[in-house]
């Protein structure tokens, strides 16, 4: 699998999923920019809740922890979990919203600045210290993209033994 898969290491992989979400981001705005339907709106911000939610599901289970081994930096690897419990408390409140809420477009915007916050935090701090460590990011990379397809077909595998969340 390793030999086809299109990203060098897991902070390439990651480092996609940041840059096509930012996108989607980009173009939330256009619409609302364009006088789109709230439901046009909602949609795509819909897939921007569950690609975040598949994203943050992948670095919870597998990166943060193979991370926090190497680095021994328990600080830094609670912030980059309270980041992610931030962008989750805003994905509740998106998908639980009427895209016609006034509130709504304000909460995507507020969720996409918390999102690039963490992406800029993640980038200059987590990844380079996980570029600089001895976690196998090649061997990583595999497994993260394994996890996002099953995540992504709805019909996620349980971890497997062995493998646990990390507590914040």
């Amino acid at each position: 699998m390793s030999a086809t898969l299109a990203y060098v290491d897991a902070v390439d992989l990651l480092d996609a999923d940041h840059k096509l979400v930012q996108k989607l981001f980009l173009d939330y705005q256009a619409l609302c920019d364009n006088g789109a339907a709230p439901e046009a709106k909602q949609r795509l911000a819909l897939k921007i809740c569950g690609d975040l939610g598949v994203h943050t599901q992948i670095e919870e289970e597998i990166f943060y922890p193979e991370v926090r081994a190497a680095i021994r930096d328990d600080v830094l690897m609670d912030e980059a979990l309270e980041e992610h419990a931030e962008a989750k408390a805003a994905i509740a409140q998106i998908q639980a919203m009427p895209p016609t809420d006034a509130a709504y477009d304000g909460t995507v915007q507020q969720l996409f600045a918390t999102v690039m916050d963490h992406v800029m935090d993640e980038r200059e701090q987590v990844f380079l210290k996980a570029r600089y460590s001895t976690a196998d990011l090649r061997g990583l990379a595999p497994r993260l993209y394994a996890r996002k397809k099953e995540l992504q077909s709805g019909k996620p595998a349980p971890m497997p033994a062995g493998k646990k969340k990390v507590a914040s």
